[in-house]
């Protein structure tokens, strides 16, 4: 597949790759894996059936038609929006470079900020106002300093951050429902303000009511278009502590800042900083550690895996039931690097990428941040 530029050109190729993220079983790690192994997209969905069933999926998978994406792209371009396409021109470099990229991002503004250094600043929904504070001041300090601010859009510190920057520069909100469905509803004209100034995207398609299962998802995308992140108050187990939890898996720079121990919204950047993230007491704190240009990422297409990648003949698919006896063994609940999974089963790289994306697709396993993957529950118990 090569590099996409969006536009009326190019349009069957958004639509093919719509169409392929579309369909049951394809997630942003099985998309990645599917557009190394075939020439186009069209062709990919036509092996997902066959992929299905050899992963061991006995019912039909629920394939998009071609009518599908066409509504869905006539929709979000009527609504103003763009589709940017992994690999195109105008899709976020750094976003770009994680194992799980969303294949397809909607959005509503000018795409060119995503391009830009920025920072995350995340944190509680029932923050503070010492916590608030401190968020509008970082805010207005580093995008007074040219970094684009980078939050979720959400009550408490998310929306303190935005609000704080849109008087110096343009802010990015990423949304874990679609552009149609502003989350929280108040922050409506807010998400309308940041289109107008910045950026608003999600990787969910119009329509999409959030819910919680989005919002680990949501997070990725803050983290994962963002050279650092800064966590101003979290409670244990909370949402800003998973987003801490990607920065590091992405290898992205982690700040945050300190607060009363006697304050829970404290104890989650209190822990962080105990366990290596930055003391940050203002905006210098974060600039010092971030560099003053992109780093230079190199190509973001899929061409790089396509030579290797699975097997072509009936031979080499009778040698991959080998591999899916030795893989399956292998996998349970608890999260396992592929890495690992290609060391301790002595095959090919490429045989056992493929045969990981037969059985996400036959929905028995589920790719994970970090290039992990774990066995579904239903498919834990069948083990």
């Amino acid at each position: 597949m090569s590099p996409a530029a969006e536009g009326h050109a190019d349009r069957p190729l958004l639509l093919g790759a719509l169409r392929l993220s579309r369909c049951e079983g394809v997630g942003p790690v099985t998309f990645r894996r599917l557009m190394q192994r075939f020439p186009t997209a069209e062709e990919a969905i036509d092996a997902l059936p066959e992929l299905a069933r050899r992963g061991g999926r006995d019912r039909g998978l629920a394939i998009a038609s071609p009518g599908d994406a066409e509504r869905e792209l006539d929709a979000l371009e009527q609504a103003g929006g763009r589709l940017l396409l992994l690999g195109g021109p105008d899709y976020p470099p750094l976003l770009a470079q994680l194992p799980d990229a969303p294949p397809v991002l909607s959005v509503l503004g000018d795409p060119a900020v995503l391009r830009r250094r920025g920072v995350a600043i995340v944190g509680a929904r029932n923050a503070s106002a010492a916590g608030m504070r401190m968020a509008e001041m970082l805010a207005a300090d580093l995008a007074a300093a040219g970094l684009v601010v980078v939050s979720g859009l959400a009550r408490g510190i998310d929306g303190a951050a935005h609000r704080a920057t849109l008087p110096f520069g343009p802010t990015v909100a990423a949304i874990a429902g679609g552009l149609d469905q502003p989350y929280p509803p108040e922050h409506a004209g807010l998400q309308n303000e940041i289109a107008a100034r910045g950026c608003v995207l999600t990787e969910a398609p119009l329509g999409t009511a959030p819910q919680s299962r989005h919002f680990p998802r949501r997070n990725r995308i803050i983290v994962g278009v963002s050279l650092g992140c800064v966590v101003v108050e979290a409670s244990p187990r909370s949402g800003s502590l998973i987003t801490a939890g990607l920065a590091r898996d992405y290898h992205r720079e982690l700040f945050a800042v300190p607060g009363s121990p006697l304050d829970p919204r404290s104890a989650g950047p209190n822990g962080l900083i105990r366990e290596g993230a930055t003391l940050v007491e203002g905006a210098a704190d974060v600039l010092r550690h971030l560099p003053e240009l992109l780093p230079d990422l190199g190509p973001t297409g899929f061409a790089e895996g396509r030579n290797g990648w699975g097997a072509d003949g009936p031979e080499a698919w009778t040698q991959l039931g080998e591999v899916r006896r030795a893989v399956l063994p292998l996998l349970g609940p608890t999260p396992v690097p592929v890495d690992d999974l290609v060391r301790r089963c002595q095959f090919s790289t490429s045989a056992v990428l493929t045969v990981l994306t037969e059985l996400e697709l036959a929905g028995r396993v589920e790719s994970l941040p970090g290039n992990r993957v774990s066995l579904l529950a239903a498919a834990a118990r069948a083990v």
